[in-house]
């Protein structure tokens, strides 16, 4: 189990012990990566119509969420003059990719301003930033912070009131990790009963709504697989909505392994471009295909930010995590308080 910086005010906290218990699900999708290839993203053009993953906050939708397992107002630039566009080179002023964030509890000054220069938006899991570093990271480091309604388990009043107070903010992210019996742990049905109050909430604030944050899982059912979990959650809502579609202005995705591409084209069939809100590769096993060095990593980063930056339908993405204390997976940005790790000089220099 992995020690991360947890939260002071007793908010969602990771569940590390959640990866030994996903094997099934880690399997399912091991056979698919198998077959499936990476391919390689993205412009809010108003689309509507697994290596699964490590992590992530859980419990009420407090302040902020815990360090773990799952966007963005653009943060700087723009993601090309066309639709969905693969980078803007040589675009003047245009310093980082709009899509690029980090899924992280960012609460100190100097580690905004390390990772400022090549990330453009994060989110921690809760639904407000913590700490005063944290307050308007918009304005003081050009990353914006995108809040999040990790399960049912919100003050819709509250969320409101902090999105009225806080205009800039486009986008929320919902429903992390259904399909999980350690996260929001939610079967198709409740998850369709819960979804009318999050889009309540976005036609009283006219934020965009980006989810479920599905990944492969462990619930079973039938449903750890993020397709027949989707496939059922559409169901459902439409049988309760008069064969109505929920909103789902972006689908949100978590993935660990290799195949991202693949396991997107996977979800295509939803019409919805993607936030891919937690990656990295944590393979492990199969001799030298096993992610563990640190120059894997960074070949395995190489590979995953060129795939989302040059898909069209990938609006954002952000990678898992920021620091942790025993980092066996080497994913981590940042080591001592406002240093980049050798891994976080790259994620903020690769190219878009």
């Amino acid at each position: 189990m992995m020690t991360m910086q947890t939260n002071a005010m007793a908010m969602p906290q990771v569940g590390w012990s959640a990866i030994w218990r996903r094997t099934a699900g880690l399997l399912g999708a091991a056979l698919l990566v198998m077959t499936l290839t990476a391919c390689g993203g993205g412009d809010d053009a108003g689309t509507s119509g697994s290596g699964g993953s490590p992590s992530s906050g859980s419990g009420s939708n407090g302040n902020a969420g815990g360090n773990g397992g799952t966007g963005g107002t653009g943060g700087t630039g723009n993601n090309g003059g066309n639709v969905g566009g693969s980078g803007n080179i040589g675009t003047p002023g245009v310093t980082k990719s709009a899509k690029r964030g980090v899924a992280y509890d960012l609460r100190s000054a100097n580690d905004l301003s390390a990772l400022a220069p090549g990330v453009s938006w994060w989110y921690n899991w809760g639904s407000q930033p913590n700490g005063t570093a944290a307050a308007d990271t918009t304005t003081a480091y050009n990353m914006d912070y995108i809040p999040m309604l990790w399960n049912g388990n919100f003050d819709a009043n509250a969320i409101e009131a902090y999105l009225r107070a806080h205009p800039k903010i486009k986008y929320l992210l919902l429903l992390n990790e259904p399909n999980l019996g350690d996260q929001a742990n939610l079967q198709p049905r409740d998850a369709a009963m819960l979804w009318p109050r999050y889009e309540a909430v976005a036609q009283h604030t006219g934020v965009k709504l980006v989810g479920p944050a599905i990944t492969w899982g462990n619930i079973g059912n039938g449903f750890n697989d993020p397709v027949a979990w989707l496939d059922a959650f559409y169901n459902e809502y439409r049988a309760a909505n008069g064969n109505r579609d929920p909103q789902i202005d972006y689908i949100a995705f978590h993935w660990y392994d290799y195949g991202l591409g693949g396991q997107l084209d996977r979800l295509t069939k939803y019409g919805k471009p993607f936030w891919v809100t937690e990656f990295a590769n944590w393979h492990v096993g199969d001799g030298n295909a096993a992610i563990d060095t640190p120059a894997k990593q960074a070949a395995q980063m190489r590979d995953l930010v060129a795939t989302c930056e040059q898909r069209t339908d990938v609006f954002r993405y952000a990678w898992f995590t920021g620091r942790w204390d025993n980092d066996t997976h080497f994913t981590s940005l940042l080591g001592a308080d406002g240093q980049l790790t050798d891994l976080g000089k790259l994620y903020i220099s690769l190219p878009f």
